[in-house]
């Protein structure tokens, strides 16, 4: 049985998963520890839905196995239902209901008594601060409440592993801020996440780790910062007015040995450095005896947008993939 601290909450051993002949999952494997959020990360289509779907028993993989908290998803899916929450990527509260009364009904549903379902409700309501809304119907929520009200319901039976599955698309910066705080409170309070997400910035603030995905299996995993060094960071510099750009190209391709970027309107250079470690005076250096004068130059580290590119080669970034 799961013990926690002793092993990971979440495991997955070459999942493999075919809808005729797409390939979805092709030998994915993961280990999530409890008490973390677990961001997963891939372009539409490379596996991240089936992976929910395979982990919460609403899909049987074809090969390869699972467990969530000691439980096996595939032999024992009650025990594992038992033990997670899922808010998939549509709302799935009644809009007709009000914000307390979707909660208990949620409850009841749990098999709560009713008098259990209502205090677990009110409990919910305050502390994801929803109580001002409670009795309204949810018709009249902002789209960020009804997201924040559909992750509560996640939250009825106290889950151990909440599975998120794109739970900020289309949601304005404010709501998207809402969500994100009360992810970090659930994590506070013990429960595992697992997230689903287009929005790189997203994983980027709220993810202890990182599995990017792609072709249904797992290419690159680490937090956020092992990540960007894979790729390492890039060196800009702004040429003076009167400098030569296209020569200053030229010079920072031959100092990192890489094909630079220029922006002309904004007299820019900007160079991968990769691995290769190069000093800010280094540069100026030698820059300035190649006759280029330097108005700013500055170190950058790479985004996550940057690291997705790289990693799967894909030429725009995942929250525009949809498009």
């Amino acid at each position: 049985m799961y013990a926690p601290g002793h092993q990971p909450i979440v495991v997955a051993e070459g999942l493999r998963k075919r809808f005729g002949e797409t390939e979805a999952l092709s030998g994915l494997n993961l280990s999530i520890p409890a008490g973390t959020v677990y961001g997963l990360l891939g372009p539409n289509g490379a596996g991240k839905s089936t992976t929910i779907r395979v982990l919460t028993t609403l899909t049987k993989p074809d090969a390869g196995r699972a467990w969530i908290a000691g439980c096996d998803v595939a032999t024992q899916p009650g025990e594992v239902r038992r033990r997670i929450g899922l808010a998939g990527q549509h709302a799935a509260v009644d809009q007709e209901l009000t914000g307390r009364e979707n909660l208990w009904m949620f409850g009841r549903l749990f098999h709560l008594t009713g008098k259990q379902a209502a205090r677990r409700a009110a409990e919910l309501l305050e502390q994801f601060d929803l109580t001002h809304a409670a009795d309204r119907q949810v018709r009249t929520y902002s789209g960020g409440m009804r997201r924040r009200l559909d992750v509560i319901a996640s939250l009825i039976i106290r889950p151990a592993v909440l599975f998120l599955d794109e739970p900020t698309t289309g949601l304005d910066p404010r709501s998207r801020n809402e969500i994100w705080d009360a992810v970090r409170t659930l994590v506070a309070g013990g429960t595992t996440v697992l997230l689903t997400t287009q929005y790189l910035d997203e994983a980027d603030q709220l993810a202890h780790k990182i599995a990017v995905i792609d072709t249904g299996r797992v290419i690159a995993e680490g937090t956020p910062a092992q990540l960007k060094s894979r790729i390492g960071g890039r060196l800009d510099v702004v040429v003076a007015p009167t400098a030569d750009l296209m020569r200053a190209a030229r010079a920072m391709a031959e100092i990192a040995r890489a094909a630079p970027d220029v922006d002309p309107d904004e007299r820019r250079v900007s160079v991968a450095t990769g691995s290769a470690t190069l000093s800010l005076p280094d540069v100026l250096r030698w820059l300035n005896m190649a006759g280029i004068e330097v108005a700013d130059i500055g170190r950058r580290t790479p985004t996550l947008d940057e690291v997705f590119l790289t990693l799967t080669h894909r030429t725009q970034p995942v929250a525009e993939a949809r498009a």
